[in-house]
């Protein structure tokens, strides 16, 4: 079986708590959400078909322990759990970058999911499946992408009334939108114990650049 693959490409781990770090990229083809301030709209269809063998191939080429797999929504492929447990059982440590609308619980325990919870300037925060908070494990870590005040305080809200804990809970704000001293003022106001995290790949490089 294969999957659509837009890019597989070698860069540094802009987000999560392995900000900083080598990382292999894995990006498949297709979202099934349109956010309003999404960065990666060349991968909802562009895209070539990859076996699971080939892509492994691919990526151990880059000799990196650490491999996300990303999108688009990568979940929206159904080869995907199985070319995550591929990586698990090289021995890679696999994080898992998806949008919160669809189910996450089914992943292998061994991966790490990095699951956005959309806030209202995505356009997109009636689409969550708040199910999935309930189901995260301790080693999941939750993103909430802000473009203003009011996604703030949204976020706020969902991190409040969380019942499970997870390894880190991220405010990014949104790049060329939120100012992130603004955020940094309010996180510091409300002793909100989050991680303020930027996109350490758009200061890096341009924030339109593919493949970084």
């Amino acid at each position: 079986m294969s999957l659509l693959v837009n890019e597989i490409f070698y860069s540094i781990q802009g987000e999560s708590t392995f900000v900083g770090r080598p990382c292999a990229f894995v990006r498949l083809t297709g979202c099934n959400l349109r956010c309003a301030w999404c960065d990666t709209a060349y991968a909802w269809d562009e895209g070539r078909e990859m076996t699971r063998q080939a892509i492994l191939a691919q990526v151990s080429s880059h000799a990196c322990p650490l491999v996300e797999i990303t999108g688009g929504e990568p979940l929206t492929q159904a080869e995907t759990p199985e070319l995550i447990r591929d990586f698990l059982d090289k021995g890679a440590t696999v994080l898992v970058e998806t949008n919160g609308s669809l189910p996450v619980w089914e992943l292998d325990q061994r991966c790490i999911a990095m699951m956005d919870v959309k806030c209202p300037g995505s356009g997109m925060a009636g689409r969550m499946e708040w199910a999935n908070l309930d189901r995260l494990r301790p080693q999941d870590e939750l993103k909430f992408v802000l473009t203003s005040q009011d996604d703030y305080e949204y976020a706020r809200e969902v991190v409040l009334d969380l019942k499970k804990p997870v390894a880190q809970a991220h405010f990014i704000p949104a790049f060329g939108v939120l100012n992130p001293r603004r955020l940094a003022e309010w996180i510091l106001a409300d002793r909100l114990a989050v991680r303020l995290s930027l996109q350490l790949h758009k200061i890096i490089w341009p924030p339109q650049a593919r493949g970084v």
